[in-house]
């Protein structure tokens, strides 16, 4: 099972998410990186574990206030070993595919299906965005799994950096909608006994952050398959 390690990016730095709630997120401060430059988590992140891959949240472009596309553009230049999964939302016409960006859509910014239909000509992974239970954006989304790329993230929003434990509930429920896709969880993993559960359960990968920032889970933990 990969393990994903997360930057959330809000103003040209890296803040720390917890619970949804993006307003409230502040500069990232952790035992792992003190500096709350992009470029120092990442490189943090890889004295850790070599990862290969990273998931990239632009909460500017989620909340509607411009796209950091000089910074995440900079990430690519000092990492050109490192494939990123971009949440930006919809893409922009004009946009470029990129061998090293992979486009992450969350359902809070599909609120018809006709815009997931439009994305079916792109390589890209879908977000279920899920609060307290309920799917944000497109109900009907749930309805229609054939219509899902071959990746799908199962994000429990309430459970990011909250060490609550990632919802195994909702990850069965999505598995049985679409079995034959690859499920991502994502929020509220505390531990290496978690990451275990997940495997068992088959999910392909995890996205962690708030445990690999607090030391929760050591580099040591990490077998080569993580990477």
């Amino acid at each position: 099972m990969k393990i994903i390690p997360v930057l959330d990016l809000m103003q040209g730095i890296a803040v720390h998410a917890i619970g949804g709630r993006r307003d409230s997120y502040r500069p990232l401060d952790s035992p792992l990186c003190r500096d709350a430059d992009p470029v120092a988590v990442v490189e943090a992140y890889l004295a850790l574990h070599p990862f290969d891959t990273f998931y990239l949240a632009d909460l500017d472009a989620l909340m509607g206030r411009g796209r950091q596309d000089r910074l995440i553009g900079a990430l690519q230049t000092a990492f050109p070993g490192i494939v990123f999964w971009l949440d930006q939302g919809l893409p922009a016409v004009g946009d470029v595919p990129h061998d090293a960006i992979v486009p992450v859509v969350g359902s809070e910014s599909l609120d018809t299906m006709e815009r997931l239909q439009r994305m079916a000509a792109h390589d890209w992974i879908l977000s279920l965005d899920f609060f307290d239970g309920g799917l944000r954006g497109c109900s009907e989304i749930l309805e229609r799994p054939e219509a899902w790329p071959a990746r799908v993230i199962v994000m429990s929003l309430n459970r990011v950096g909250s060490f609550d434990g990632p919802d195994l509930d909702q990850l069965d429920r999505v598995s049985r909608l679409a079995p034959d896709r690859a499920l991502i969880a994502a929020g509220g993993v505390r531990h290496g006994g978690d990451l275990e559960a997940l495997e068992r359960r088959g999910v392909h990968a995890v996205l962690v952050a708030s445990a690999l920032h607090s030391g929760a889970i050591e580099g040591s933990r990490l077998s080569p398959a993580a990477s």
